[in-house]
């Protein structure tokens, strides 16, 4: 079996907790057997090691196609979280009944850094990703601690990580009644909800302790209940838990404006120039993770945000997520 070497993404053995993400590299040649064998043996030290770390990439462990994907996730013996129950914004597509596309929005389109459905009561607590074509250019998936990013927002704009914590927030969009493949927030209400019409929306929704409101087109305008904007995490942590970036800076297209779409829990709006400071300081602890074919990331839901950088070419990131 070929040797397994822990290192930072530069190559650098560095501890634990100082990788950001932490890399699994597997010299010479491992095909996907040894790949299942070797995680089903290590699953424990596998998240311990996302624990501290927040992002593990797998490199060179024989994976080639979305059942080879599949397959590896399967040997985590993780519950599984179906696109079909969630109620992701994105428009994906199913490859198997665990792995689908990451996000079907046109390349030009740039997702900005979010932790996965934080718009949403239900989430993932992990996520898995699967690059099973890189693309000719771009198309890194940036990514970043929001437990670090907490930390020093705290310190440039505390009254306004105050009221994240204590008001929570709100987010506010309208789904359309088909998919928008020209949006990264184009998935339709009747797939988000499960729901084959209008009633079965309405009590989907009333359980979830949404409001809402039909448009003449049929799309649906909603607003959650208050969520909570900063989590603590279990090592005593916080993290800075929601969609605020990619909400107030991405959700724009032709049915939303992301200016509006968020508010605090009490309905005020979001201090503009802290959501600047929030961007910048996002940005300088952001890692992109740069593709090679084959990679497998793993990234703690909780801990990291992730988006994806605008590309050129074709470019096939699979992901999937667990419960």
């Amino acid at each position: 079996m070929s040797a397994i070497t822990l290192t930072d993404m530069s190559g650098e053995s560095v501890p634990v907790t100082g990788a950001f993400p932490m890399l699994y590299n597997a010299s010479g040649t491992m095909d996907l057997e040894a790949s299942e064998a070797w995680v089903s043996a290590h699953v424990e030290a596998v998240q311990s090691t996302l624990a501290q770390c927040g992002a593990i990439v797998f490199r060179g462990f024989g994976l080639a196609s979305d059942a080879d994907f599949d397959r590896f996730i399967q040997a985590f013996s993780w519950p599984n979280f179906t696109y079909a129950e969630s109620l992701s914004n994105a428009v994906r597509r199913n490859r198997t009944p665990r792995v689908f596309t990451a996000n079907e929005a046109p390349p030009d389109v740039q997702i900005y850094l979010h932790h996965e459905m934080a718009q949403t009561p239900v989430y993932p607590s992990r996520l898995f990703f699967f690059c099973e074509q890189p693309a000719n250019g771009g198309g890194a998936t940036p990514i970043c601690r929001s437990d670090w990013l907490l930390e020093r927002l705290h310190k440039v704009v505390p009254n306004f990580v105050d009221d994240c914590a204590n008001k929570g927030v709100r987010y506010s969009q309208t789904m359309p009644a088909q998919d928008d493949l020209a949006s990264g927030q184009g998935r339709s209400w009747r797939s988000t909800l499960s729901a084959d019409d209008k009633t079965a929306a309405e009590t989907k929704l009333a359980q979830l302790g949404y409001t809402w409101r039909w448009q003449a087109d049929d799309a649906l305008s909603v607003t959650t209940p208050i969520l909570p904007a900063v989590r603590e995490l279990a090592d005593g942590s916080r993290s800075f838990f929601n969609q605020l970036i990619a909400a107030f800076f991405g959700w724009q297209d032709s049915r939303n404006d992301g200016r509006r779409a968020i508010t605090l829990g009490d309905g005020s709006a979001l201090d503009a120039v802290a959501m600047q400071s929030a961007v910048a300081l996002a940005e300088e602890l952001t890692v992109d993770l740069q593709w090679q074919l084959g990679d497998v990331a793993l990234v703690d839901n909780l801990r990291v945000m992730h988006g994806r950088r605008p590309f050129q070419g074709e470019r096939k990131v699979l992901a999937s997520l667990v419960a």
